[in-house]
């Protein structure tokens, strides 16, 4: 059987863990990697193995050089993804693509040209489709258990710290320099609901705002940084604490990719995770409703929150002839036909990895690799560019209602 090769070009938090996933699989090699932070290189390596040829500073260095594997995975940062994306096509290479696709409309139509122009295939990593949990309910609703799919209400539960973490201190803090909170975090969602229902989105609604994550709300005596000695100590979101109580795993790794409190210590003196969560330059909502009408009359209400406790999401899907509640992270869900006896399915014994977005990460790269090897298997569930730029027009859209005050947009006209 064929052995499918990889180059990773972004080797932080993600790239890092889709190299040590591909690196325990037999069908599967990584022959090169690029990160512009040799501290994560040099941790990526130490499992690796590569020889120093195949270890690059940056994406640009990686793509000078000849093709030098049959898909390249693109983990860079949002805004970097629509140059680096096609660059690598135009080397020769196919995609897995981390989301967003790119931070808006056109710089995605630009990679899907792209990918048409030279025949390139393009898997987005919209990894919760692969997840055991939603694709029980996706076969119960293919089978048409409940009926017609009537509505949908969902909600993912950013959680507090994680929300502080990536959304206020890290990466995705703000929409200039990253990509809106509905597109860098909820398309993951938006997509879901393209697939369980098999329809498209009519009209879209949302509100949202940055609420309690601003100045406004900083108490009286915060420093700067939570590491100058911060006198709130009852505060849930102090740096110091809550970094050195995760080491040594995430996201104390996205600070430093081997975790001491000595290296988190200066990561929290020196960059913007030790900084006071209410004195960020953050501006992404920390909480959005969106509304949608589908092309069969369905509706849809999800709601994006950082005011959790826990990190998880939670759908109830209302058919004809029943009803299915279920929580992710609890790998279970109810099902309710009218006028009979609940059934409670526990999926947990299925699970032999729970890790990376509910196991949905292996089993993406699973089914990449048996998609090159030629295996015969289901591929409905893969995310090509194609099917996946939709739920990224749907998150534009939403945006752009949230900034003008919950205007309707209808979707079609939007997208021309």
């Amino acid at each position: 059987m064929k052995k499918v090769t990889f180059a990773i070009l972004g080797v932080g938090n993600r790239g890092k863990n889709y190299a040590y996933r591909l690196s325990t699989k037999e069908g599967a090699e990584v022959v090169a990697i690029a990160d512009n932070r040799p501290v994560r290189t040099e941790a990526t390596n130490a499992f690796l193995h590569l020889p120093p040829e195949r270890v690059f500073s940056s994406g640009e260095e990686m793509l000078k050089q000849p093709k030098m594997a049959d898909i390249m995975i693109i983990a860079s940062q949002d805004k970097q993804h629509l140059a680096h994306s096609i660059a690598a096509m135009e080397k020769g290479y196919d995609l897995v693509l981390e989301k967003p696709i790119a931070d808006n409309m056109e710089d995605c139509r630009k990679i899907v040209e792209t990918a048409h122009k030279y025949n390139r295939r393009i898997i987005v990593c919209h990894v919760l489709r692969y997840t055991i949990f939603y694709q029980h309910i996706k076969k119960m609703l293919d089978d048409g258990v409940i009926g017609k799919v009537e509505s949908i209400e969902a909600t993912e539960q950013v959680g507090y710290h994680h929300f502080c973490h990536s959304f206020v201190r890290g990466n995705w803090h703000n929409s200039k320099t990253s990509s809106p909170m509905i597109l860098a975090k909820s398309c993951h969602d938006l997509d879901l609901f393209l697939w369980l229902t098999g329809r498209t989105c009519k009209k879209i609604t949302s509100f949202g705002s940055l609420d309690f994550f601003n100045k406004e709300h900083c108490p009286e005596g915060a420093p700067a940084r939570c590491s100058d000695g911060c006198p709130v100590e009852d505060c849930p979101a102090n740096a110091v604490k809550y970094y050195l109580s995760r080491i040594p795993q995430w996201p104390a790794t996205v600070l430093h990719p081997e975790p001491t409190e000595e290296n988190i210590m200066e990561c929290l003196r020196t960059t913007d995770y030790g900084r006071c969560i209410y004195q960020m330059d953050n501006d992404v909502v920390d909480h959005e409703v969106v509304n949608m009408l589908m092309d069969d009359g369905c509706t849809i209400s999800f709601t994006m929150t950082g005011f959790t406790s826990r990190q998880s999401r939670w759908i109830h899907i209302f058919g004809t002839k029943g009803d299915i509640v279920g929580e992710m992270k609890e790998m279970k869900f109810t099902l309710r036909l009218f006028g009979q006896p609940e059934q409670e399915f526990d999926l947990s014994p299925l699970y032999t990895d729970t890790t990376g977005h509910g196991g949905g990460d292996g089993r993406m790269l699973d089914d990449v690799i048996k998609l090159y090897q030629g295996v015969d298997f289901d591929t409905s569930s893969i995310t090509v560019i194609d099917r996946s730029t939709e739920s990224h027009y749907l998150a534009f859209a939403a945006e752009y209602s949230r900034t003008h005050g919950g205007e309707t947009v209808d979707v079609e006209e939007f997208c021309k």
